[in-house]
């Protein structure tokens, strides 16, 4: 929902309650920006499942008398008293902490200075690219047809564009990542100064209210295990370049040509990820036993994890500003709007974990 559809909305004497979420906005955007300026009640919702909570709450005769009292309900209180009815239900996931903590090389951030692109292009998820972003799927077309297509002009293009980015300097690969101490406080992840003595920063995860239970933050040893825990965090980006570029040719109505161009750049960023999150592994130790077959990494083919940002287990954008507060983003040109979206676009952030059962999972 976009301000623009709320002031519509509002001269159409719409005043109905609107829920807004996902990971393109943040709690302090809705209640403070949106709810500001819309003449009804305006609700955060973090994820799908905030949402139909919120719905369910509104719906009841009780919390609707309330609302009409107090004016503007807020997502946040909405949300409090969701948490605080399912608090008896909710249960802790059966997560060992039997593995060995692994060794970082050092502590504190790394900048990776001259990444070449032909470092990052194997790590592309031709995938994704070709299915998902340039759009070549292959429906109801035969095998033979398909592979043909992929052959004589997907993977000609691929090429040509690669290097013509490689040419033009179009693609400018950058990165940062660090490793700190930390312990796991219920949902909090607790990350320590370099020497494991003060909080450095907070980070707090949900928690699935069904299947196993899980959070990220049971991926790491409980602090009255004694010893810390290690965890890694990470920012890359191709670089500013990348999105001008882009914008040149959707301004010129060159669609197709865009089309290609953002694809690309959206998933060298995701290759870089990926190669920078190998390179944490080998700093770890704990790349031994991963396959040398690339496509391996696209299914989680090795120990741990690595969970970016406004997505479903590690949702919360505002978290950026304390990831920014370990890994100096500045350093290697990115910084944050004020939904805390990553700018430029072509970048990603995460937090790299450890632990052997560490693999993506849903908050439901």
């Amino acid at each position: 929902v976009m301000k623009e559809d709320l002031e519509e909305m509002n001269q159409r004497g719409i005043a109905m309650p609107v829920i807004c979420g996902g990971a393109a906005l943040t709690r302090r955007y809705v209640e403070e920006d949106l709810a500001g300026l819309y003449k009804g009640e305006v609700y955060y919702g973090q994820d799908a499942f905030a949402g139909l909570r919120i719905m369910e709450e509104l719906v009841k005769p009780d919390r609707a008398a309330k609302a009409a009292q107090t004016g503007k309900a807020r997502g946040a209180k909405m949300e409090s008293l969701v948490t605080e009815s399912a608090v008896a239900t909710i249960k802790v996931s059966d997560t060992p902490h039997d593995n060995q903590v692994p060794t970082a090389p050092f502590l504190g951030y790394r900048i990776i200075k001259n990444i070449r692109l032909e470092q990052v292009y194997p790590y592309i998820n031709k995938l994704a690219l070709f299915k998902g972003q340039w759009q070549f799927k292959k429906g109801a077309m035969p095998n033979e047809e398909y592979e043909k297509i992929l052959h004589e002009k997907v993977e000609p293009l691929f090429e040509e564009l690669t290097m013509r980015c490689i040419r033009e300097k179009i693609l400018e690969p950058r990165a940062i990542y660090g490793f700190w101490p930390c312990y796991a406080e219920g949902n909090d992840l607790v990350v320590l100064d370099e020497k494991a003595v003060a909080e450095k920063a907070r980070f707090r995860f949900p928690r699935q209210s069904g299947d196993r239970y899980l959070c990220i933050s049971d991926f790491f040893r409980p602090k009255e295990n004694g010893r810390p825990d290690i965890v890694g965090f990470q920012l890359v980006t191709v670089g500013a370049r990348a999105t001008e570029e882009a914008q040149k040719l959707f301004k010129a109505n060159r669609y197709t040509d865009y089309l290609y161009l953002h694809g690309l750049s959206v998933e060298t960023a995701e290759a870089l990820a990926e190669y920078v999150h190998q390179m944490m592994r080998r700093d770890l130790g704990i790349d031994a036993s991963e396959s040398a077959d690339q496509a391996a990494l696209f299914k989680q083919g090795y120990q741990g994890s690595r969970y970016s940002f406004g997505y479903p287990a590690c949702p919360n954008l505002e978290d950026h500003t304390k990831l920014f507060q370990l890994l100096p983003a500045d350093k290697i040109g990115i910084s944050l709007t004020e939904e805390f979206q990553l700018v430029p676009e072509q970048s990603t952030s995460a937090i790299v974990v450890h632990h052997p059962r560490a693999k993506y999972f849903d908050i439901r």
